[in-house]
């Protein structure tokens, strides 16, 4: 069976997993960290894909991001795949490849999913025993939206600002979120949707997204086939 091709639609936010190839570290020491995040910034505001949240994990990274273009996700992802996958190599003087294939992503509905997939996103180190509080980690987005740094790479998205009238209470909003944790079958459905490549939302949110791509977005049931309506 083809491969199909990744679910992207500009003006939607997606989580993507990036993974080093067989699960092995893509980073060795603190430059490599920053110079994936100066990466990131330099490809984001070239190709306009606006990043909510980030966390770099030692053998894999997790994005939050909303394209502005068709091409841009992709076009983000494979020019700072290919610019880092240089500098590691010069730097560890190995050769070969870095990543475990293709990134892995998903598009997620706005208003149930988003601010669970950031508290997801930037709880993985504690979920990992790399912390015991997302505050300890300075490789993610979290300091950022808990007033504790100014992180450049950042674009909050709209529903941020509902948080709070003022950067305080919505810093406090946030680090509660994030305390709270996300729930395991929000998790789950976070994890899964990204590793398959399916639309993440409810019934009425994904039969409008299929309306918008020839792309399948879900599942087809066993045995049915898939009506693609287009534009």
């Amino acid at each position: 069976m083809a491969r199909l091709p990744r679910l992207t639609l500009p003006g939607y936010p997606h989580h993507i997993i990036q993974r080093g190839n067989n699960r092995q570290a893509i980073f060795a020491q603190t430059a490599d960290y920053q110079t994936l995040l100066g990466l990131l910034d330099e490809y984001a505001r070239k190709f306009e894909v606006a990043i909510h949240a980030y966390v770099l994990m030692s053998n894999h990274f997790h994005l939050l991001a909303t394209p502005q273009t068709a091409d841009g996700l992709p076009q983000l992802m494979q020019a700072v795949g290919r610019r880092y996958v240089r500098y590691f190599n010069d730097a560890q003087k190995r050769s070969g490849t870095l990543w475990e294939g293709r990134y892995k992503s998903t598009l997620i509905q706005t208003d149930r999913y988003l601010l669970a997939c950031m508290a997801y996103i930037d709880l993985n180190p504690v979920r990992a025993g790399v912390v015991v509080q997302a505050s300890d980690y300075p490789w993610s987005s979290y300091g950022h939206y808990a007033g504790l740094r100014t992180d450049p790479l950042i674009t909050p998205h709209g529903l941020v600002w509902e948080l709070g009238n003022t950067p305080f209470a919505r810093e406090a909003a946030y680090a509660e979120l994030v305390q709270s944790g996300v729930n395991p079958v929000q998790q789950a459905a976070l994890t899964a949707a990204t590793l398959r490549g399916w639309a993440l939302g409810e019934a009425e949110f994904v039969a409008d997204l299929q309306k918008r791509t020839q792309r399948r977005v879900e599942k087809s049931s066993a045995g049915r086939p898939v009506s693609v309506q287009k534009k």
